[in-house]
């Protein structure tokens, strides 16, 4: 399905999108991406949607990524002695502890052994997302004494964020682990990882994929934020999680912090999805603040690869309302002069190898001819990301016989997925596939031009090496001599 737009929109599933109808009209309105949020919802719900998803594609023969958010652990304080809780005052002292007795006005079980084991006085934490905020005065193996700094009322099984300290704890709790196992089977395209803190912990996952799903980082704590180029060089894609971020980082840090994340994903030819409360209004009302819109606005006028709806779309009275407005402002943001003026200011001139010089000459002469498109057949996908890259004024068409490289390439901005014939050994076929391709989607005519590039060896991942500028005429290209 072709779009007037480059940016994608992922589109959050739940309980108010959960039938057919619904998550067709949702693809239909500008969702290119759909996520299966593993934190609700259980195995048969989410089987269910991801067949009703493939349905969809199947049925108007558009491809859609599928993308799995794993939950990662969730650190909570334990129970009261009171069902309401206690109120907590600046200035008083308040101990965690490994102790399950109800909590009081004086003390809450914290049942988190490795967070004790990295505390240290000075450190900071914060709970029910940092409503209310405690500083460590002493701790040990299993205690924690703390002074209110944010006062607040805190209740049974609040949720504990610990932005000082890098905790020695895995990425991926044994529920993650089976939903992990569970949508790789299932077949999803990327899979996002929550509480990323180091490599390793990417690393980890890609070992347990084994390929099965493209892993996407989530980046929502400063210890990933501090070895985010670590992060991102194991890493297939970012995810800017700007709710946790924003708990953990005082507010006025995370707008730099995006720029940041955005300019060094797309440097390293890797997608970035900006997510977290984009039109959160939109949950109850038909309409956004103009607050919302311009943040969806920055998050395109960055050079995000997708934007993300989460609540709006899962649980809101007006999904279709949000996705619909999610693409009309980037339609208008993207016919904007000044858009085309940043994207391009922030590009990366500097080549690196062959494929880097021959998707760079690909969008120069796209951009100084009157080129209709550039077409990629990419089969590993590094063709099409290094393209992607570019950000080219021309569609990018992306053509593969590998359909796990077709789905997750659709996150990627700007990409119109194709599903080809494998090509074995003759850059004259790629070229056919290309203009085919060009002519089916609709970005080009047959009296028109368009660039292809390619690899040969084909198949090869990374040997991008041949750039032609063919006629959409097939037959014209029949009577050249043979490659």
């Amino acid at each position: 399905m072709k779009r007037d737009r480059n940016v994608k929109i992922v589109a959050t599933l739940g309980p108010a999108s959960d039938d057919y109808k619904m998550i067709r009209a949702l693809h239909e309105a500008g969702a290119d991406v759909f996520r299966l949020n593993m934190s609700h919802g259980d195995h048969a719900e989410i089987k269910v949607r991801h067949e009703i998803i493939r349905k969809v594609e199947k049925d108007l023969n558009s491809t859609i990524s599928i993308l799995a958010d794993l939950q990662g652990p969730k650190l909570r304080v334990g129970v009261f002695a009171k069902d309401d809780g206690e109120n907590l005052e600046v200035g008083q002292s308040f101990r965690l502890d490994l102790d399950d007795t109800p909590g009081t006005s004086e003390r809450v079980q914290l049942p988190h052994k490795e967070i004790f084991d990295a505390l240290e006085p000075g450190a900071h934490l914060l709970v029910n997302d940092g409503k209310i905020k405690l500083r460590v005065k002493e701790c040990g193996r299993d205690f924690a004494d703390c002074e209110v700094t944010v006062a607040g009322q805190i209740s049974n099984r609040k949720g504990v964020n610990v932005p000082d300290v890098v905790l020695p704890l895995a990425a991926l709790s044994e529920k993650d682990l089976k939903d992990l196992e569970f949508v790789c089977e299932l077949g999803v395209d990327w899979l996002a990882l929550s509480f990323v803190q180091r490599a390793a912990d990417v690393e980890q996952a890609r070992k347990l994929a084994n390929g099965r799903a493209a892993i996407l980082s989530k980046i929502e704590k400063p210890s990933a934020v501090t070895a985010f180029d670590e992060i991102l060089a194991v890493s297939d894609g970012i995810m800017v999680a700007r709710g946790d971020l924003g708990v953990e980082l005082p507010v006025q840090n995370v707008p730099p912090i995006q720029k940041q994340l955005i300019r060094k994903s797309r440097a390293a030819a890797k997608p970035v999805i900006v997510a977290t409360q984009m039109l959160e209004s939109m949950i109850e009302s038909p309409m956004p603040t103009r607050a919302e819109v311009s943040d969806v606005a920055t998050a395109i006028y960055e050079g995000a690869d997708a934007i993300m709806l989460s609540a709006e779309s899962a649980a809101g009275d007006f999904p279709i309302e949000a996705v619909t407005t999610m693409n009309n402002v980037a339609v208008e943001v993207e016919a904007d002069p000044t858009y085309t003026q940043i994207i391009e200011a922030s590009r990366k001139t500097s080549g690196r190898s062959v494929a880097d010089g021959i998707v760079a000459a690909a969008r120069e002469i796209a951009e100084t001819a009157d080129i209709k498109a550039i077409c990629c057949y990419s089969q590993s996908g590094t063709t099409a990301l290094l393209t992607v890259r570019e950000r080219p004024r021309v569609p990018i068409i992306v053509m593969s016989s590998d359909i796990k490289t077709v789905r997750r390439l659709a996150l990627s901005w700007g990409t119109n997925c194709v599903m080809t014939d494998k090509v074995v050994n003759r850059f004259k076929t790629a070229v056919l596939e290309a203009v085919r391709s060009a002519l089916s989607t609709g970005v080009a005519e047959k009296s028109d031009l368009v660039v292809v590039t390619a690899g040969v060896p084909f198949n090869t991942p990374g040997s991008t090496n041949i750039l032609r500028v063919a006629p959409c005429d097939e037959n014209l290209i029949l009577a050249a001599t043979s490659e």
